[in-house]
């Protein structure tokens, strides 16, 4: 059996690689009172304790909006977390797999997102979590692994299309953003990506040191909005339908700054690590069905 250790283990992304682990892997699972990533002293006893041969870091600082006034922490969890961790596993000798988002870029192309394309994050949380990919691609340029999402979602937890369910029960009507566009992403889809990718870096046959995954297919948040409600009356999840409003990103200012088009080319994901090539509709009805 491989020892892994999952960082983050209490979010969307670690329920499901809990969820997903292959056979011959024997997980640890820490979450931030377990193992606390903004600590060398924390991680360097986890490691002697555990003796991981690889890590996962799963865990992020993802409020968007308050990491604007909390920068401090939000750098911490980010930047400083993923660096230690690195740290770590360079002096183990072992590799490391980085889970990064879609923020880091602009928004202002209308094409796909290549990994060769140049971050350049609009927000705080974007840029912290590209410090962190530096830190871990900089300490560990051979070993380690970054794979960047988007609009992750998941049966466990808090995400949009929970909120979204919670909402059409209590309101009369929503209006959603319908002029940011991505690819929702099913945190059960990404975390056998990032096993795959798991089993590329155990192999020594990683040829990118990034990599872009979500849910094949494009949407607004409106029209992701309009999904969730159309499946769910489907699955009985909701009994009456409500009016959906398309609107601006300018009716709805935000504390932080987010990229209006930030789809992610899966190609290289999909041809190295055998991902998943699953369209977000089609995720999105399997976890609703799990809901139900």
């Amino acid at each position: 059996m491989i020892k892994v250790l999952i960082t983050g283990a209490d979010g969307q992304l670690g329920y499901e690689l809990q969820r997903t682990v292959p056979d011959f892997i024997a997980l640890t699972c820490t979450d931030s009172r377990e193992l606390d990533i903004t600590s060398s002293q924390a991680i360097d006893d986890s490691f002697r304790k555990i003796q991981p041969a690889v890590v996962i870091n799963a865990a992020a600082y993802t409020a968007v909006d308050k990491a604007e006034t909390d920068v401090d922490l939000a750098r911490a969890v980010n930047a400083t977390g993923p660096k230690l961790l690195a740290s770590a596993c360079k002096a183990a000798n072992i590799p490391m797999v980085q889970v990064s988002t879609d923020f880091v870029f602009d928004g202002n192309r209308s094409t796909p997102y290549s990994e060769n394309v140049a971050p350049n994050p609009l927000s705080v949380y974007g840029h912290t979590k590209l410090e962190g990919e530096q830190f871990v691609r900089d300490l560990l340029p051979d070993s380690s692994l970054i794979i960047r999402t988007a609009w992750v979602y998941s049966a466990h937890g808090n995400n949009f299309v929970k909120t979204m369910l919670r909402l059409m029960q209590e309101k009369d009507q929503l209006g959603i953003v319908s002029d940011q566009i991505g690819s929702p992403t099913w945190a059960h889809n990404l975390a056998n990506c990032v096993w795959n990718g798991v089993t590329t870096l155990l192999e020594g046959k990683v040829t990118h040191p990034v990599y872009h995954y979500t849910d094949a297919g494009t949407a607004s948040w409106y029209d992701f909005a309009v999904a969730i409600q159309k499946e769910a009356l489907n699955l009985g999840l909701l009994n009456t339908s409500i009016p959906i409003n398309p609107i601006l990103t300018s009716d709805y200012p935000t504390p932080a700054v987010r990229p209006a088009y930030s789809v992610l080319d899966k190609a290289a994901a999909w041809r190295d690590l055998q991902a998943p090539q699953v369209n977000w509709r089609v995720a999105l009805r399997a976890m609703l069905a799990e809901l139900v």
